[in-house]
């Protein structure tokens, strides 16, 4: 497990490292420290990470900036700020979790929890999804979002307008940064339930769900019954 740590003040950068090495000690995280934005950037441009820990002010220096270049990237970013204000833009932008300064041990393990539990049902306040393209990063507005599709280690984003879009994110973590009106109704499917038209069974036991434009998705037979009572509240 890699993970870089963005803070300019080296006695909490430390304390950061050290809680965080104790917390994830079974998975015998490597971690890395950056004091600031540039060399992160540099970094996390050409090194595969899994988590970024990160500040939002270093030397006077606007973390948004780099959390909007990062935003489509495939690993989880939680924000570790005395800037609590800041914490629902921040969310908007993607982030896992929003811990703030001065923070304990005990809300710093429930940040890292989050992000290690696969089982992980917490839902986020993410507003809008970036997505690489050769021309830059394009914003997806997560209400424009029908349904998401597993694809390997990426995910097709699919809209209301037709359009689909690759993300670098796998499933399993965009499923923990969307909002709670995006339910996963299979292993390999979120659906967005304000545009849900119909939920049947098919011959042979098998459950489809049918979208407000016709399209049809599979639901597992595990999720059928609790998508079920959600629909029907």
């Amino acid at each position: 497990m890699n993970i870089v740590i963005v803070e300019d003040e080296p006695v909490i950068a430390q304390r950061i490292k050290r809680q965080v090495a104790e917390i994830l000690s079974e998975w015998q995280p490597q971690l890395i420290w950056f004091d600031n934005f540039d060399d992160a950037q540099s970094h996390l441009s050409e090194t595969p990470i899994d988590l970024l820990l990160l500040d939002l002010n270093l030397h006077g220096s606007d973390g948004f900036e780099l959390l909007k270049m990062i935003s489509a990237e495939a690993f989880h970013t939680i924000i570790i700020s005395a800037y609590a204000e800041q914490a629902i833009r921040a969310f908007e932008f993607g982030v896992l979790d929003f811990v703030a300064k001065p923070f304990n041990v005990k809300r710093l393990t429930q940040a890292l929890t989050r992000f290690t539990d696969k089982d992980s049902i917490t839902t986020g306040q993410t507003k809008q999804l970036a997505v690489k393209k050769s021309s830059g990063l394009h914003l997806v507005e997560t209400k424009e979002l029908l349904y998401i599709k597993a694809d390997g280690h990426y995910t097709e984003l699919h809209l209301l307008d037709e359009i689909s879009h690759l993300h670098d994110k796998p499933i399993d973590k965009l499923a923990k940064l969307l909002p709670d009106n995006f339910v996963r109704i299979h292993r390999s499917y979120i659906a967005n339930i304000k545009f849900i038209k119909l939920l049947k069974i098919s011959s042979g036991g098998s459950y489809q769900l049918i979208l407000s434009n016709n399209c049809e998705l599979p639901v597992s037979r595990g999720r059928y019954s609790a998508l079920k009572t959600l629909i029907a509240i």
